[in-house]
């Protein structure tokens, strides 16, 4: 399976995903998490070291912008069609109707964009370089900010990882503020 991801000139194999998703680590964690009501914009550094020299490192830079969580509500699964799944459809579609109360979810939609992204190929290794860049991000104290180490071929993906852990780290506290104004 081949995955195309931002531009069409660009494609993963599954190895590549795999590699990329096992190798990120988030060096500077956001003390914000994604907003309930808004949306949250956080500033990352992705710190990279090419696969092809020796010596170098690679500094990303930019925003990713993640929108603002929505609810599915019990009477959206009402819209739901089983075509193609005989008889078992309409027993299930009763049971999701007679329990839809219990199944809000919330839902993040994926709503994410990166922009203003800068890159910069610096001729030094990666530890000092790296020391840098967290240096600088805490010394901004921006809530925001982001520092990843990722892999330089698929380092959108890391990005992506980014993304997804945030999502994680955010949901307890987005349910809690959909409960507390009486909308889950």
């Amino acid at each position: 399976m081949i995955l195309w991801l931002v531009t069409p000139l660009v494609l993963y194999s599954q190895d590549d995903i795999q590699y990329a998703l096992e190798s990120t680590a988030i060096l500077l964690e956001p003390d914000r998490r994604i907003d309930t009501f808004g949306t949250t914009s956080f500033e990352f550094h992705l710190i990279t070291e090419p696969m092809d020299s020796v010596g170098e490192t690679r500094v990303r830079e930019g925003q990713l912008h993640a929108e603002r969580p929505t609810i599915i509500k019990p009477e959206a699964y009402s819209e739901f069609a089983y075509e193609g799944f005989g008889e078992q459809a309409e027993a299930f579609s009763q049971w999701l109707h007679e329990n839809a109360s219990d199944l809000s979810v919330l839902r993040y939609g994926f709503n994410f964009r990166k922009d203003g992204v800068r890159e910069d190929l610096v001729n030094e290794p990666f530890e000092p370089v790296r020391d840098r860049v967290l240096a600088r991000a805490r010394q901004t104290s921006n809530p925001l900010s982001a520092v990843i180490h990722g892999v330089d071929d698929a380092w959108e993906i890391c990005l992506l990882k980014f993304t997804v852990d945030m999502i994680g780290k955010s949901q307890g506290i987005n349910v809690f503020d959909f409960k507390r104004r009486g909308l889950l």
